[in-house]
């Protein structure tokens, strides 16, 4: 029996290296999409208001003479609004000088109102750059203002709904007050003012600290327009030089 030669071995396939799937691609976000969206639109604003505006320019180089109109227009509202302006300032300056409050009126004023009340007077009697300040992170400071002589005010405004029946002032307000005012403003004048009373320490207080306070009575004859806050105040410190 003849020898059957083995049937020849196959070699194995050689194994081809597996696909990687491609990531899926990622979808824009919604506020990508919105941003794009803003940009396309700011693009074709800006494309839309060049064009407006060279059409305008085209315009008026070929009609010149509404740039005539114009600048005639403007110049008649400019001196318009000019003499209206000085004609308030003026109206201002008389209503001023023509303050007046009494006691009971002070009395019945919100306390942030009674800090208003304090600039109008300061105002009248010729502090032009007079403004309210209090409130949260005021250190203390309620009005400031620079007189006529150039002493730079801090005032502190302490307001008693029932006058001098209220809670009297004591030593810490003015303490407060007196931590602040130099360092932080320059003052040369610090005052506190209430419609009510002061403790008795507030007075020697004040002396040592360099302090104005006026009280009630103070304040009434300040506020009626006899004279102003400065001549009713002792020991005044003197004017700035060069005022």
């Amino acid at each position: 029996m003849a020898n059957r030669r083995p049937p020849p071995r196959r070699r194995p396939a050689a194994r081809r290296p597996a696909r990687r799937s491609a990531p899926p691609r990622r979808r824009r976000s919604r506020r990508q999409q919105h941003r794009d969206t803003q940009l396309l639109l700011f693009g074709f604003g800006a494309v839309a208001g060049l064009a407006l505006v060279w059409a305008v320019v085209s315009w008026l180089l070929v009609n010149w003479w509404a740039l005539v109109v114009l600048g005639a227009l403007a110049a008649v509202g400019g001196t318009v609004w000019g003499h209206r302006y000085r004609q308030q300032q003026a109206w201002d300056r008389v209503r001023q000088q023509a303050l007046r409050y009494g006691l009971s009126q002070l009395d019945a004023l919100h306390h942030r109102d009674f800090e208003y009340a304090v600039r109008d007077l300061m105002l009248r009697d010729g502090c032009a750059d007079a403004r309210q300040i209090g409130g949260a992170g005021d250190n203390g400071a309620d009005v400031l203002a620079t007189d006529p002589l150039g002493r730079t005010w801090v005032i502190q405004c302490k307001h008693r709904k029932d006058g001098d029946r209220g809670s009297a002032v004591g030593t810490p307000d003015l303490q407060r007050v007196n931590g602040t005012a130099r360092q932080l403003y320059g003052a040369d004048v610090v005052l506190v003012v209430t419609n009510g009373r002061f403790t008795t320490r507030c007075a020697p207080l004040a002396q040592q600290l360099h302090m104005h306070l006026a009280d009630r009575r103070t304040l009434a004859t300040w506020a009626s327009g006899g004279r102003p806050l400065w001549e009713l105040l002792p020991k005044m410190p003197p004017p700035r030089k060069g005022r």
